[in-house]
C-alpha cells in the first residue's frame, strides 16, 4: 500500500513538473489530453487517484511515455561509478551509463599523448568538449587549434580530427553521440 501511495505521489509530481516546465496552465494540458482542467487539478493535488486509462493521454500530451511517468528510480540509477580505461596516451572515465537511452555519452579524458596515433578520425555528427586543465591541441584537418583551460570547442566530426596535448597532460570533459563513441571509445 505504501508503494502505491508513493507511486501516485511520484506520478502527480512528474505530471505537474512537466506541465509547469512547458509553461502550460491546467487548461492548456486539458486541451491537449482531453481531460477537464478540474480533473487534472484533482489528479495533481492528490484529491483524485490517477486511473490507468488517463495515463496514456496525459503522457502523450506531455511528450513522454507511461513508463517514464511511473518509473521508480533508486540510488543505483543516480550514482555512476566510472571505470578507468587507459590506451594510447589517454585515460578515459565514462561518466554516463553504458546503456544511455539517448545515445549521448559524457566522458572525462586525461590526455598525455602529444601526437595522434594513426589517422585523424572522421564520422557523422558533432563533438563538444571543455578543457578542465592544461591545453588541448585540436587537430581539424590541416588546422591545429589550441584550446586552453576554461575554454570549449565544438566542431563537425566530418572534418578529420583528433585531440592531443599541447604541452603537459590535459583533462577534458567530452560529449559524444553514438558515432563519436564508436570512433573514440569503442575502437581504442
Amino acid at each position: 500500500m505504501t508503494q502505491e501511495i508513493d507511486l501516485d505521489a511520484l506520478i502527480r509530481a512528474r505530471v505537474r513538473g512537466l506541465r509547469i516546465a512547458r509553461g502550460w496552465s491546467l487548461d492548456a494540458l486539458a486541451a491537449r489530453c482531453g481531460l477537464s482542467p478540474s480533473t487534472l487539478s484533482r489528479l495533481e493535488t492528490g484529491h483524485r487517484r490517477i486511473a490507468i486509462d488517463q495515463l496514456s493521454p496525459i503522457a502523450r500530451a506531455l511528450g513522454t511515455s507511461i513508463d517514464q511517468l511511473v518509473e521508480v528510480a533508486g540510488d543505483d540509477d543516480v550514482v555512476i561509478h566510472p571505470r578507468r580505461d587507459t590506451t594510447h596516451g589517454r585515460t578515459t572515465w565514462l561518466l554516463t551509463r553504458e546503456d544511455e537511452p539517448h545515445g549521448l555519452v559524457v566522458a572525462k579524458m586525461r590526455i598525455t599523448a602529444r601526437r595522434h596515433h594513426g589517422r585523424l578520425g572522421v564520422h557523422p555528427g558533432h563533438e563538444w568538449f571543455t578543457v578542465l586543465s592544461g591545453t588541448a591541441r585540436l587537430h581539424l584537418g590541416e588546422r591545429v587549434v589550441l584550446v586552453e583551460a576554461g575554454e570549449s570547442a565544438q566542431f563537425s566530426t566530418m572534418v578529420p580530427h583528433a585531440i592531443t596535448t599541447a604541452e603537459g597532460p590535459v583533462e577534458i570533459i567530452i560529449v559524444l553521440d553514438r558515432d563519436g563513441r564508436r570512433a573514440h571509445l569503442d575502437s581504442a
